[in-house]
């Protein structure tokens, strides 16, 4: 099994655009790339902490590629909004990608130079590709919170 980190603004969409994929083993969402121990999510939205909300993957790389996650990332959300994702506005919903390994720095750089190559967005890319830090889980009510939102009928 191998590990992911990615920020796309709020983590509860963030988190279920990578849950259902086939290989992704486990979702978490968390609290990323900040200087405060264990910070509470009322402590992330004042934006003092650093941190950013992040869903955090455990997959399994014979099944679904590190590159195949980069791109669910950048489709599911806008790299060329600084700080800020729909009507979310903050530091703490910047556009990251925490990586975990030199070859997962190497291919997110990569995969972001091609898509700032590729015209598709006229602005530019600011996602940011920093080192995975400290993982704190957010509080249980996050976790899979669109899941959690569906009607039983709808399950």
């Amino acid at each position: 099994m191998a590990r992911a980190t990615f920020a796309g603004g709020c983590f509860w969409g963030t988190e279920e655009a990578f849950r259902t994929l086939n290989g992704v083993i486990k979702t978490v969402v968390g609290y990323m790339g900040g200087t405060t121990e264990n910070p509470s999510y009322e402590m992330v939205c004042t934006g003092q902490t650093g941190h950013a909300e992040v869903v955090d993957i455990e997959f399994d790389p014979a099944v679904i590629s590190y590159q195949q996650l980069l791109e669910c990332f950048w489709a599911v959300h806008n790299p060329t909004s600084l700080n800020f994702q729909g009507v979310d506005r903050g530091t703490q919903y910047r556009s990251a990608v925490f990586y975990h390994s030199d070859d997962q720095r190497q291919q997110a750089e990569e995969s972001k130079s091609a898509l700032a190559a590729s015209g598709i967005h006229l602005a530019p890319i600011v996602t940011e590709i920093t080192p995975a830090g400290p993982f704190w889980r957010a509080e249980e009510y996050h976790q899979q919170y669109f899941m959690k939102q569906k009607p039983d009928f709808m399950l």
